[in-house]
């Protein structure tokens, strides 16, 4: 079971979830590109990319973020109340066009907020592609309710 669709109180520190994986497609990537403006030519030039040092296209590395958002945040999770932040964000390896990724998230520390009523969940939050190449690592911040508290 994924850690995030408990409460704050019900977390234990080392829980650990791996997702399934996704494929980045062409299409993933022209709608991210038309819907932030970020036309990079690494992104959207094949001939460019081509003769870059990654040889074609790569997927930006927000976009692979948000993708492990969506892995990784149960769409009903009872207890999140918001994103806190993510720390230490670091892009390690390209993600290409056709690359199947997936999150592996670790719960590394908890911090109370307001005692007996919410804290914060840090989670290690790291992308891997299909090879178990780490192509995205994070520290991701989550602001969470304890159980009986209303969002």
């Amino acid at each position: 079971m994924n850690f995030l669709g408990k409460y704050y109180d019900e977390i234990e520190v080392g829980e650990r979830h791996v997702t399934r994986g996704r494929t980045v497609t062409e299409t993933d990537i022209v709608q991210w590109c038309a819907l932030t403006g970020d036309w990079y030519v690494l992104h959207t030039n094949a001939h460019y990319a081509a003769q870059s040092r990654f040889g074609q296209r790569i997927a930006p590395g927000l976009l692979v973020h948000a993708i492990a958002a969506g892995l990784g945040v149960p769409a009903d999770a009872p207890a999140i109340v918001a994103n806190y932040g993510t720390d230490a964000l670091r892009f390690t390896a390209p993600t290409f066009i056709g690359d199947t990724v997936r999150l592996k998230s670790e719960v590394l520390a908890k911090t109370d907020k307001r005692s007996g009523q919410d804290g914060v969940v840090k989670i290690g939050w790291n992308v891997y592609n299909q090879n178990d190449t780490l192509v995205l690592a994070s520290d991701l911040q989550i602001l969470m309710n304890c159980r009986g508290r209303p969002n």
